[in-house]
């Protein structure tokens, strides 16, 4: 599929990166034009009368790389640009070039369960392009981080560690009842569809909150740089999440990314 896109110019633009150290994220608006933004609802609308109504979610495969998505991950000036931030982040080049694209859509009551899910990323880098995303209301499924909370982890062991700390459901239901009451203050982006955003998802804790059942919140994540990959712990992990995916689709759900 041929398609042209915003071009990112990290070299030449050295506010991205800064923003992403002390905002905790970097938007780049109005990135996809609105033919190819139309078009993305359009593919993701067909594909949510399959799932009727309900949450799914794509972990590459066809059903993305035959969209515009699998174009822009294909791009080879988006490859350059987040072959730049990861070198940027880690002092290095990236293990793999890589990139893992998910599409996510939030919607229906099986939606509400996959809010609030509490994480950091395996990937340095994350960026996420909203494509449909409530505008109105109070449960829009906006993203809530807490941004840069820690420093890449060479040590594989600490990096599971503090994973399985945080990514429980103990603990993210502590998170949610502390951000209700105030006792923590979160970051919170209400999405755009069309425009990229770029954050240390490595680094930043964070999840979506909830979306109103009867609205649909659509997003694709490209996700770049795991700064353990290539270790046995990262190669039983990625098995492990493969599996707990293969699960879910059969139930009708899926883990979040």
């Amino acid at each position: 599929m041929d398609a042209l896109f915003r071009s990112i110019d990290i070299k030449n633009n050295s506010s991205i990166l800064d923003e992403m150290d002390t905002k905790g994220f970097c938007c780049i608006a109005n990135f996809l034009t609105s033919e190819q933004l139309s078009l993305l609802q359009e593919n993701v609308r067909l594909d949510a009368e399959k799932h009727k109504g309900q949450y799914f979610a794509h972990h590459g495969g066809d059903a993305i790389e035959g969209t515009l998505l699998g174009a822009l991950g294909a791009a080879p000036e988006f490859r350059e640009t987040l072959g730049d931030v990861y070198r940027a982040g880690a002092g290095r080049n990236a293990y793999s070039s890589e990139i893992l694209k998910v599409l996510r859509c939030v919607q229906g009551d099986s939606g509400r369960r996959e809010s609030n899910c509490f994480h950091y990323d395996a990937s340095l880098v994350t960026v996420l392009l909203p494509i449909e995303i409530p505008q109105e209301g109070i449960d829009r499924g906006d993203l809530i981080m807490f941004p840069n909370l820690r420093r890449v982890r060479w040590s594989v062991l600490l990096n599971v560690l503090e994973k399985a700390l945080l990514q429980n459901a103990l603990s993210r239901k502590l998170i949610s009842a502390a951000i209700r009451h105030r006792l923590l203050r979160p970051q919170r982006l209400q999405l755009v569809p069309g425009n990229l955003y770029l954050f240390w998802g490595y680094r930043t804790l964070h999840a979506n909150e909830p979306c109103d059942p009867a609205s649909r919140r659509a997003t694709a994540i490209f996700h770049y740089g795991d700064p353990h990959a290539g270790s046995l712990a990262t190669r039983l992990i990625l098995k492990l999440n493969q599996r707990r995916a293969a699960r879910a689709s059969a139930l009708d759900t899926q883990p979040a990314a």
